[in-house]
């Protein structure tokens, strides 16, 4: 699957990627095949090897198993079907997965009667010509392939003083080969003429553009230099005839007004993607931030730097270049804030930045360097922290789990938990009880493992400083532990400590402990990758942060318990938020920049600081 994306990743067109898969918990329908299989055909005709285009039904005719041995039996041996009217044919019992079947034909007919002399094979449909649209299509297909403009543009040619009807998908192979075609230096003239003359035609013939149509010629707009013109396509594309466009149909006028230092400019076709409900990627932030950096806009820098360090983890080349470039060359006067007002507002973030603006004084000191395992840079000395989401990402995550939760659970069961967690909030963290109690369990004599739940309740209890753990587990696997003479003691006594909470019948425990993680903001004992609770929850850039500081994993190693606490430090852009460097950051400033460099294996930061902070870590050591 991931092949096949890589694959399509260039493609203008849109690409439906299926992955077919099935598990216990959501499996895989065979009718599901059907439908997607119809929906791909319906958007891209399919057309056979002599160009006519394919008539694709809900239901396909395919023969079984049984009719394909029994077709390959000599015809006097086949059995003699009942005497069925016309009228009264049905559908087999095979119906029900979209398949219908002709009844055979009668034995009684001569083989000299039928057009093949072999019963083996079926007859075969006669050949027909393709009409002039289906050729033409398949042509211009051909000439997007091998990039060939020069023919397309003659075919188009030809099927214009032929008066052919002309559709979508002939519009938008001739725009994308010829946006394709302006990159090239030798093409780009007739590339241009040809596409927006192809557009015009396309809007005198009262054919809707889509997406992709407005890409192409978005990028052609911007290919002579024109983002004015592309931006303009793109809202009156959409007031008009209601295109939404995605990221990349922004992209040209965005890239081409940043090119030319146009900066208000290119800040409104941000403001309009954000209008559309779009969010920025590495790419588009890189430019907006270097263009402010060319022109001065320091405010904007800092902006643009916060909205990387939320969006991505470690930047690329390119991108830590641009910041290298501006830290290297800038002397920014920031502002001296108050030290408690910093340490409040690193708190209040997640930790690892404080949103203030620029802070200190005089020229940056940009040196390329390490960080050690436990999270030191080996350049300045600053220990990094582990960034987490803060607070107004964690309400509205909370909000979110709740809301999957109550869909799919008895509600005043959910309900009631929210108000007993309400009225239990001290605890500092959550236990998945079923994850680790079946964990490698898998053999014949296998079962729920009381003694490794208790070893990690144990272990964290004494690692939280006498602080008991929320176990969460299921009324059914709770009831069989207390019906059970060796592990009743266990259980009251961790029922008196307050450690158990059972979930109700017909629940699912996930939810209930996945939202005790976050609305307590403690740690998270369990293997379970949250595959599936993420797909639920695409919408939140933030889960893989939350997950990196938040989950704990564990294994058993001859019986010894091990925990995987979360890493020391987080890899995103920060400054460190320890008391002392805090208060070097209120007087001086600094930032710590990952950058992921293709054929490095350990990982290079920038570490970016004002002189004397360099000055002071030099006099300590």
């Amino acid at each position: 699957m991931i092949a096949a994306i890589v694959a399509h990743a260039k493609h203008s067109s849109d690409v439906n990627i299926y992955q077919e898969g099935s598990f216990l918990r959501n499996p895989a329908i065979f009718m599901h095949n059907l439908d997607y299989s119809f929906d791909s055909f319906a958007n891209k005709p399919w057309i056979d090897n002599n160009g006519n285009l394919v008539n694709v039904g809900k239901h396909f005719s395919r023969p079984s198993r049984k009719l394909h041995i029994l077709n390959q039996l000599p015809q006097n041996f086949r059995p003699a079907p009942k005497e069925v009217e016309p009228n009264q044919i049905k559908p087999t019992s095979h119906d029900r997965l979209g398949f219908f079947f002709k009844p055979l034909q009668n034995p009684s007919t001569s083989m000299s009667n039928t057009t093949s002399t072999n019963p083996s094979k079926p007859n075969k449909k006669r050949k027909t010509n393709p009409n002039p649209e289906t050729n033409f299509l398949i042509n211009l297909q051909s000439c997007t392939k091998s990039k060939d403009l020069t023919t397309a543009i003659s075919l188009y040619e030809s099927a214009h003083s032929q008066n052919l009807r002309l559709s979508l998908h002939h519009f938008n192979a001739l725009l994308y080969l010829c946006s394709d075609s302006a990159t090239d230096p030798s093409s780009k003239d007739s590339a241009l003429r040809h596409g927006f003359r192809v557009f015009d035609q396309m809007l005198s013939n009262n054919v809707i553009p889509n997406e992709a149509s407005v890409t192409s010629v978005a990028r052609l707009a911007a290919s002579k230099n024109d983002g004015d013109y592309a931006f303009v396509l793109i809202k009156r594309m959409n007031n008009e005839f209601n295109v939404v466009p995605r990221l990349r149909t922004y992209d040209p006028a965005l890239f081409c007004f940043c090119e030319n230092l146009e900066a208000e400019k290119a800040y409104e076709v941000e403001e309009h993607m954000g209008l559309m409900g779009l969010s920025l990627e590495q790419q588009e932030i890189a430019a907006l931030l270097k263009v402010s950096a060319e022109t001065g806009r320091v405010e904007k820098v800092y902006q643009y730097l916060q909205k990387l360090r939320s969006t991505v983890r470690c930047v690329n080349e390119e991108t830590g270049k641009i910041i290298e470039d501006w830290f290297s060359g800038q002397k920014v006067n920031g502002v001296s804030c108050d030290l408690g007002l910093v340490k409040n507002a690193v708190l209040k973030n997640g930790g690892g930045w404080h949103g203030l603006g620029w802070i200190g004084q005089g020229k940056w000191v940009v040196k390329r360097g390490s960080v050690d395992e436990s999270g030191k840079c080996c350049s300045c000395g600053d220990q990094l922290a582990c960034v987490d989401i803060d607070d107004a990402e964690t309400e509205r995550f909370a909000q979110s789990v709740a809301a999957l939760a109550m869909e799919r659970e008895v509600k005043a069961n959910f309900s009631e938990f929210q108000d007993w967690l309400e009225k239990n909030a001290n605890y500092e963290a959550i236990v998945d009880g079923a994850n680790i109690g079946l964990y490698q369990q898998n053999f014949t004599e296998g079962g729920f493992s009381v003694p490794q739940l208790d070893a990690v309740v144990k272990k964290l209890y004494e690692r939280s400083g006498n602080k008991w753990p929320l176990v969460i587990l299921h009324n059914k696997r709770l009831r069989s532990l207390w019906e059970n003479p060796s592990h009743r003691n266990l259980v009251e006594e961790w029922n008196e400590k307050g450690v158990l909470y059972m979930t109700p019948h017909g629940s699912n425990d996930d939810w209930y402990w996945l939202y005790a993680a976050v609305k307590l903001r403690c740690l998270l004992v369990t293997n379970d990758e949250m595959r599936d609770h993420i797909f639920e929850l695409l919408g939140s850039n933030f889960f893989l942060k939350w997950k990196e500081r938040h989950q704990v994993h564990y294994t058993f190693v001859k019986g010894n318990l091990k925990l995987q606490m979360p890493p020391p430090y987080s890899s995103v852009i920060q400054s460190a938020e320890n008391p002392f460097s805090v208060l070097q950051e209120s007087e001086k400033g600094s930032w710590h920049v990952p950058i992921l460099v293709k054929g490095n294996s350990s990982q290079t930061w920038l570490c970016i600081t004002r002189p004397n902070v360099c000055e002071s870590r030099d006099e300590a050591q």
